[in-house]
C-alpha cells in the first residue's frame, strides 16, 4: 500500500505552509486571540480565494471537490501555525450537515456561499443535558406561519459570536 502523498497533495501541504507561515506569524496569533471577532476577515478572504473553505464541497456547488485525506492535510497546516477562526465549524462540520441533510435548494444556496467565504456558520448541538441521545434534547420547535421559532438552550456554540448562521 503506497501512503505518500499526491503530487496535488504535497503542492496543497507546501501552499497551506508557506502562506500561513507568511500570512499568520506568532504575532497574528496572539492578537487574535485578545479580539472579540478570534479571526483575520482578510485572512479569511484569502483563504477563500485559495479555495480552501471549499475544499471539500462538491465543484457542482463552486467548491474543489477534493478528498478527506486533502482536507486533512490542510487542517495539519492549520494546526501547525495554530491557526483560529471559523474554518472548521463552517468548512467542516456546516459544509457536510448542509452537504447530508440540506436539500437540493439549501445546497444550491448555501455552499456556493461557504466555498468563497461570504457565509460563516456555528454549530449548535450541547444542550444542558450534555448528552447527544434523542431524550436529552430539550429544544422545541414550533411553526409559526412559514417559518419556525426554536425555543431552547444550546451551549458551546464555537464561533456563533461572529456566525452568519447558526445550525
Amino acid at each position: 500500500m503506497d501512503f505518500d502523498l499526491t503530487e496535488e497533495q504535497d503542492l496543497l501541504r507546501k501552499t497551506a505552509r508557506d502562506f500561513l507561515s507568511n500570512e499568520f506569524p506568532t504575532t497574528l496569533v496572539k492578537e487574535m486571540a485578545d479580539e472579540d471577532k478570534g479571526y483575520s476577515p482578510d485572512l479569511w478572504r484569502q483563504m477563500g480565494e485559495l479555495g480552501w473553505l471549499g475544499l471539500v464541497i462538491p465543484e457542482e456547488y463552486e467548491g474543489m471537490g477534493m478528498g478527506f485525506m486533502d482536507l486533512v492535510i490542510l487542517l495539519e497546516e492549520m494546526g501547525r501555525s495554530c491557526l483560529n477562526g471559523p474554518f472548521f465549524s463552517t468548512s467542516v462540520l456546516g459544509a457536510s450537515i448542509i452537504l447530508a441533510a440540506g436539500t437540493e435548494e439549501q445546497k444550491k444556496e448555501l455552499l456556493p456561499k461557504i466555498a468563497n467565504g461570504e457565509l460563516i456558520l456555528a454549530l449548535a448541538l450541547t444542550e444542558p443535558s450534555v448528552t447527544y441521545e434523542p431524550w436529552g434534547i430539550q429544544l422545541t420547535a414550533t411553526e409559526d406561519n412559514e417559518h419556525f421559532v426554536l425555543n431552547g438552550t444550546k451551549l458551546f456554540a464555537e464561533n456563533a459570536n461572529v456566525a452568519d448562521c447558526i445550525i
